[in-house]
């Protein structure tokens, strides 16, 4: 069983920067890929970045590369997402997610490989 906690988020005007974090608790974090999703209304969740178990590879959607920057502090059970430069589009809840295939040397974006979601948390971009 893993609990993941976001937060982070909050109302920002576009170009400005946010970074979220996402607490874990339980066993295994540190075996386990783990991702961010967002969802705005209206529409279906979809996949923002991941990073493997390691730290060693890390994966975007094109519509944030440049721009965010996922992290993890196996020792703190922690994943963050650097948010820069931030646009009205970017406005959705944002969600912490682990993949809990042991070991998995790459990183799947499709929401049914995660386990584990996180209750999320708001990001607004206004213009």
């Amino acid at each position: 069983q893993v609990l993941l906690v976001e937060s982070g988020g909050g109302l920002v005007q576009a170009g400005d920067s946010l970074r979220l974090s996402c607490a874990a608790s339980g066993r295994g974090f540190s075996n386990y890929a783990m991702g961010w999703f967002r969802q705005a209304p209206g529409q279906e969740r979809e996949f923002v970045a991941a990073i493997t178990w390691s730290g060693g590879r890390t994966d975007y959607r094109d519509f944030v590369k440049g721009r965010f920057t996922i992290s993890r502090d196996n020792a703190k059970n922690m994943v963050y997402l650097q948010m820069n430069s931030l646009k009205p589009e970017d406005t959705a809840v944002y969600y912490c997610a682990a993949d809990t295939y042991e070991g998995r040397a790459f990183i799947v974006r499709r929401t049914s490989a995660y386990d584990y979601w996180g209750q999320g948390t708001q990001v607004t971009v206004s213009s």
